[in-house]
This record gives structure tokens, C-alpha cells and sequence, in this order.
């Protein structure tokens, strides 16, 4: 908590950014931590909103952008061989491995509010050699329903931050939150699939 209040105090939205890159990438930056937080301080007028919501958008992006290239150029075995230095140990990358052989796409999507998953899905895409137009379609907006979801949740928590950040109702409440975001996500794809299968010519 102590090095989030430092990066948004000292550095502001660079800071940030920077923070959320860095996450991104594997580094052991609390996230979703970090975000709340920032939707906490957004609430207090000591950063602007839009403007936290947006630093947060690019770091994010930047930051899963950066794990593509590196998996696209580098390959398994960097990550293999280097990942435990970012905290990226052969079994989480074995077990995002499986769920990216089954869902592809899909895990990048969703896969920002699965601790742990987040961190490897660019690599992973990269690897895999996914079309570069696919990786920015999906991983771009899940990026911006994962960001807005936890600076939301921390701006709508208010004053009562101080009382309820570590108690079971605030986890509870960001799973609520999370978990309906998920499912309006789902929605709109399915809704638009539906639709684009309507109106294909015959």
C-alpha cells in the first residue's frame, strides 16, 4: 500500500503508468491494488479521473503490447528461463498455457481479472504467433473493462476505504463487481455475433 501511495504522490499519472506497464510485464506490482486505490484518491480530488482511468489504459496496454513482442520474438524458452525472475514460475505458465490452447482469444479478454493469467497472456500470445489485429481487439478492450471495473470500484467505495479495504465485504464486493462485468462482456459479444449471423446474406 505504502509504494502505491509513492508512486501516485511522487509521480503522478507517469507513476501510473509506469506502475501498471510494469504489473503488466510480471513485475510484483499489486494491481488491482494499485487501481482501486487510484479510484480512491480519485474520489478525494487528489487525481483527476479521467485522466487516472486514462494513464491506467495505456500502461495496461502498453504493458501486455511489450509481453506480445517479447513472446513473438523470444519465444517458450526465455520465458522458461527468465520468467521465475519476474515471479512467472513454470507452473503458472503451464497452467495459462492450457487455458490458452483452450480459449485463446477468450483469455485475453477476461483474462486481466485472473491473477496470475494477466501477466502471461501477452507472452503467451505472442508464442502462439496470434494475428497482431486479434491480440489488439481483445486484449485492448479487456484492458479497458478491467481498468475502469477497479477505478470505479475504489472511486464508489469513497470515505469508507479506511474501514472496509482489507474486510471480506470490499472483496466480495469486487468480485460483484468483476463477475458482472464479466457476464455484461459476454453478453454484447454473443448479442453482436447474433446479430452479424442475422445479417449475413444468404
Amino acid at each position: 500500500m505504502e509504494i502505491v501511495k509513492h508512486l501516485i504522490f511522487e509521480y503522478g499519472y507517469f507513476g501510473i503508468f509506469i506502475a501498471l506497464v510494469g504489473g503488466i510485464v510480471g513485475l510484483p506490482i499489486p494491481d488491482e491494488v494499485l487501481l482501486l486505490t487510484i479510484g480512491y484518491y480519485s474520489y478525494l480530488g487528489r487525481v483527476n479521473l479521467l485522466t487516472a482511468l486514462i494513464s491506467s489504459y495505456l500502461g495496461s496496454v502498453i504493458g501486455i503490447t511489450i509481453s506480445y513482442i517479447l513472446g513473438a520474438k523470444l519465444g517458450l524458452p526465455f520465458l522458461l528461463k527468465y520468467g521465475n525472475k519476474i515471479y512467472l514460475t513454470k507452473t503458472k505458465i503451464s497452467n495459462a498455457q492450457q487455458l490458452f490452447s483452450k480459449h485463446g482469444a477468450w483469455l485475453l479478454l477476461l483474462g486481466y481479472f485472473i491473477p496470475g493469467i494477466r501477466h502471461l497472456t501477452g507472452y503467451l500470445a505472442g508464442i502462439s504467433r496470434m494475428r497482431i489485429g486479434t491480440f489488439i481487439l481483445y486484449s485492448y478492450i479487456g484492458a479497458l473493462f478491467w481498468v475502469t471495473v477497479f477505478v470505479l470500484s475504489g472511486y464508489e467505495l469513497g470515505i469508507k476505504w479506511y474501514f472496509v479495504k482489507q474486510s471480506f465485504e470490499t472483496y466480495k464486493f469486487i468480485i460483484y463487481f468483476s463477475f458482472s462485468a464479466v457476464l455484461t462482456i459476454i453478453a454484447i459479444i454473443y448479442f453482436f455475433r447474433f446479430i452479424t449471423k442475422k445479417t449475413k446474406p444468404l
